[in-house]
């Protein structure tokens, strides 16, 4: 397997539905702005969302593919009946998770927006909104387990592919509920847990010459399987450190009006290269790893950790200081139309900002806690989660009074931060990572072919600064064409600087 080309696969789909996703929020932004509609159904989507890139990107993977690996080493028949198992035991209990949270949903939402319960109208509007986005979480979470199945198979496009489902559901639903004057809001709820169903079927048809499930109802907990459920909770929690950072902010940005949106548009630029540069990275590396590790294959070990790394920052370093310098251009030419004005784009291009500090941080977490699971150790990537969410709530409470809203990128970036230093330090006093001096090099060679790239952007975007006013209407064209040629420029200094080599990433 080649770990560029994998990842380049993988980024690809998972580019193209970010891509999709951005078209879909334009048209939020467009429609419904920073409105109290807006801002119930993004609190009714943060939950169900969140769950989903807790599971689906990455996190229900990081504990099942290597106990699935494990299971299929052993014999076919071992490995699926592993997973019928994995895949009863979610079915029953997302059924029966499900009907509570119907039954206990303004609870839920009081949990998850407090400041909303001060406005009626906008609190009952978010619990009717999550009543009927929430079931999108039993689909999404049993879809992860056959992603992990495609994964551990080295089959990752079906798996990256199946989120545009859900964009092309939510803009279709969209279009269609404007034409015939239907609630926005409503409509785009309805969507999110029709795009969960059709997702499972989707991956049920691509995943069914691997596994297709059978659902048993009598079943044992034998020991692999409380190996795998007690691996998963701590896995749950510290491979979605970055979720569960993001949740918390919307908590307490619910106190603010509007904030909630601010927040939700900046996150939804950033993610786009957090799911190149860590989802799409650690996705690919995961089966490799847990595999090499379990055959005790030092070497390759060594070079899937370093490379990983190296493709992790190759990626996410020129996108956070591209953020840095073109945050308000890149918000006012995503969003900056209809109902989204230009106040809106300040302060969104604001939260961006400062999540762009930590955009290296939110895709080595990514990379790092891997290390770990495929070891099977959940614990220390645990407890290094608890450490940076306690860290960034109370950096959050403490400050949210003085500076407002914008507190909230800068905890979460910050306590990002300080987790990743601490996976250093660990993995390096346990001796599970060694640097060689070649990808120091690298790395200072990435720095370099960055700087270049952000004199470019900079001059490029002084030189058009006239397109990019607020009321500009090929502003987007401009910022496609300057940002387009500034990473070519990237790519083309690091290709000549040696850095960006298909067969270096050639994992044996």
């Amino acid at each position: 397997m080649n770990l560029l080309s994998s990842t380049s696969v993988f980024s690809f789909y998972t580019l193209l539905s970010r891509v999709l996703g951005y078209l879909r929020d334009i048209l939020i932004a467009f429609f419904l702005g920073t409105s109290i509609y807006a801002d119930a159904f993004f609190v009714a989507l943060r939950l169900p969302n969140t769950f989903r890139r807790l599971f689906a990107e990455g996190t229900f993977n990081a504990a099942f593919i290597p106990s699935y690996a494990g299971a299929k080493l052993k014999g076919q028949n071992i490995g699926k009946k592993f997973a019928d198992e994995v895949f009863s035991l979610l079915l029953f209990f997302l059924i029966f998770l499900v009907l509570i949270i119907e039954i206990f949903t303004p609870f839920l939402v009081y949990l998850i927006a407090p400041g909303f319960y001060e406005d009626s109208e906008k609190f009952n509007l978010a619990v009717e909104f999550t009543r009927i986005t929430f079931p999108f979480l039993l689909f999404v979470s049993l879809s992860s387990l056959l992603s992990g199945i495609l994964n551990t198979n080295n089959k990752f496009a079906a798996a990256a592919a199946a989120p545009i489902v859900l964009n092309l559901v939510l803009i279709l639903f969209l279009l269609i509920s404007f034409y015939y004057d239907h609630n926005l809001a409503k409509s785009l709820s309805i969507g999110v847990t029709l795009a969960g169903i059709l997702q499972f079927i989707i991956l049920i048809y691509f995943a069914k010459k691997f596994y297709f499930p059978s659902i048993k109802i009598n079943f044992k907990f034998n020991d692999r399987i409380k190996i795998f459920f007690k691996k998963l909770l701590p896995s749950i929690f510290s491979s979605g450190i970055t979720q569960i950072n993001i949740l918390v902010g919307t908590i307490i940005a619910s106190f603010q009006t509007g904030a909630v949106s601010y927040l939700y548009y900046a996150d939804r630029i950033y993610q786009i290269n957090l799911a190149i540069a860590g989802i799409a990275v650690g996705t690919v590396t995961l089966p490799s790893l847990a595999k090499n590790i379990k055959l005790n294959n030092l070497k390759s070990i060594n070079l899937i950790q370093n490379k990983s790394i190296e493709l992790s920052l190759l990626l996410s370093i020129p996108a956070a200081f591209g953020l840095l310098i073109a945050s308000k251009e890149i918000v006012n030419c995503l969003f900056g139309y209809g109902s989204f004005d230009s106040v809106d784009v300040v302060y969104t291009s604001l939260a961006l900002t400062f999540f762009a500090f930590g955009v290296p941080a939110f895709s080595l977490i990514k990379v790092l806690s891997n290390f770990y699971f495929a070891r099977d150790n959940t614990k220390f990537p645990f407890y290094i989660s608890l450490i940076s969410m306690i860290l960034n709530i109370l950096i959050s409470i403490s400050l949210f009074k003085k500076y407002g809203f914008i507190i909230i990128p800068i905890a979460t970036s910050i306590s990002t931060w300080v987790a990743v230093i601490i996976y250093f330090i660990l993995l390096s006093r346990k001796n599970l990572i060694n640097f060689e001096n070649k990808y120091t090099l690298n790395f200072l060679k990435i720095l370099l072919a960055t700087t270049l790239m952000c004199f470019f952007l900079y001059f490029g975007l002084d030189y058009f600064e006239d397109k990019f006013e607020y009321y500009y209407k090929f502003k987007l064209i401009y910022l496609l064409f300057v940002i387009g040629l500034s990473a070519t420029i990237y790519l083309l200094i690091i290709k000549l600087l040696g850095v960006l080599n298909l067969k270096s990433y050639k994992l044996k």
